[in-house]
């Protein structure tokens, strides 16, 4: 049997003008969808600098040039509010937050591939390479993976390149929509939209930064300082716009608290601070903002992370909600990292945490309500040729030897 011969896809085009541009936007916004891309640079700055956006429609392949003079990119923006037509990523995240910071507002709707395979059963985080391969027959060149996108003037490589991230994206949007509402599951990708729009999933709340560092003390004093410091460093790194790891590295910045240096001499002295940043613009608003912290009355110091209460999870019950995740998710073809984190194991074994994502919506119904079950004497797993199945008693519930 011959197979139909491929639609070829469109050319694609520079857009370095705003009259370009317009068209460009007025066209797509009469598609049911548009794919769509960015290049940026980040590794020197905090904020994400765009530099390309690819857009790609059933008519129109477009590299736009975001940093060509005088460029008005608003059209772009009305496009990406329109409700009428559906923004199509891989792994969108980082795209959409630098949009949220130029717009105000996250494209809506939105509909991620990542996610998608996932629930489509391509497993965990499934590259864009590897569904091009799989969905639209397609071979990506990674040459200009790592390319200077800031540079000019663009190469044609580094257009072609560019736009070949939203011309095979078209078609593995396609196979996965068609086969996920066959299954009947872009209910559950929408779910997961639903956070990738809220703009509260890309703020940074400053004063909780210091919480990522994981201190390991119960020092309500040296936790104020830290707390004081790490907040410091994330408006700082914002302000003079560069990375915060640049700005102070984390070794540093816990040093730092736990000797809460006076001066610049002092502040001089920690690991991996220099004499002219300690004597500087920054080094002066470090210290204010310790000795600030070390003014705090005691009930405003911040309390040590709290650990888990409650008896600690049974490690064979956790092994057992294991299994039966890896059940589940090879009897629905969803990756498992989907449908639960290993934390969420833990707090499973350990509680009953109704908040948890687990015990919510699809995954309840995949997976969470079975994992309860287990949990509770309710359900037991067995062995039927090389699956594992579940059994449920007949009448009272499973009793183990370890009761």
């Amino acid at each position: 049997m011959s197979r139909r011969p491929a639609v070829a896809d469109p050319e694609p085009v520079l857009i370095t003008t705003t009259e370009q541009l317009v068209p460009l936007c007025e066209r797509l916004r009469q598609e049911p969808f548009v794919t769509v891309d960015t290049e940026f640079m980040r590794e020197r700055t905090y904020w994400p600098e765009l530099c390309v956006v690819q857009l790609g429609g059933s008519q129109d392949t477009a590299v736009v040039d975001a940093l060509a003079p005088g460029l008005d990119l608003s059209p772009l923006g009305a496009l990406l509010a329109d409700e009428h037509v559906v923004k199509v990523f891989h792994a969108c995240r980082q795209d959409v937050e630098i949009f949220l910071l130029r717009y105000g507002a996250t494209p809506q709707p939105l509909f991620d591939t990542q996610i998608a395979a996932m629930v489509a059963g391509f497993g965990d985080q499934a590259s864009y390479d590897s569904l091009a391969r799989a969905l639209a027959n397609a071979q990506i060149d990674k040459a200009h993976r790592f390319s200077d996108w800031s540079a000019r003037p663009l190469s044609p490589a580094q257009i072609a390149y560019a736009a070949a991230d939203v011309t095979h994206l078209r078609r593995i949007y396609v196979a996965l929509r068609d086969r996920l509402a066959k299954e009947g599951r872009l209910d559950w990708v929408g779910e997961e939209m639903a956070a990738l729009t809220d703009p509260a999933t890309y703020r940074t709340d400053p004063e909780a930064a210091w919480e990522k560092l994981r201190p390991r003390t119960t020092n309500r004093r040296f936790l104020g300082v830290l707390r004081a410091i790490a907040a410091w460093r994330e408006r700082e790194a914002q302000r003079v716009n560069i990375p915060r790891q640049r700005l102070l590295r984390d070794e540093s910045l816990l040093e730092v608290a736990a000797t809460a240096p006076a001066d610049a001499a002092s502040l001089a002295r920690a690991r991996g601070v220099t004499e002219g940043f300690a004597r500087g613009k920054s080094g002066a608003s470090l210290l204010a903002a310790i000795e600030a912290a070390k003014d705090l009355p005691e009930a405003e110091l911040p309390e040590p992370p709290r650990e888990r209460s409650g008896p600690a999870a049974s490690p064979a019950l956790v092994a057992l909600l294991k299994v039966l995740l890896a059940a589940k998710a090879e009897e629905h073809q969803v990756a498992p990292r989907l449908l639960a984190s290993s934390d969420d194991l833990d707090r499973l074994a350990a509680e009953r945490p109704e908040d948890l994502p687990a015990l919510q919506g699809w995954r309840r119904k995949v997976f969470g309500a079975d994992a309860l079950a287990l949990r509770d004497g309710n359900l037991a797993l067995g062995v039927e040729g090389r699956r594992v199945r579940l059994v449920r008693p007949a009448s009272g519930p499973a009793r183990g030897a370890a009761d």
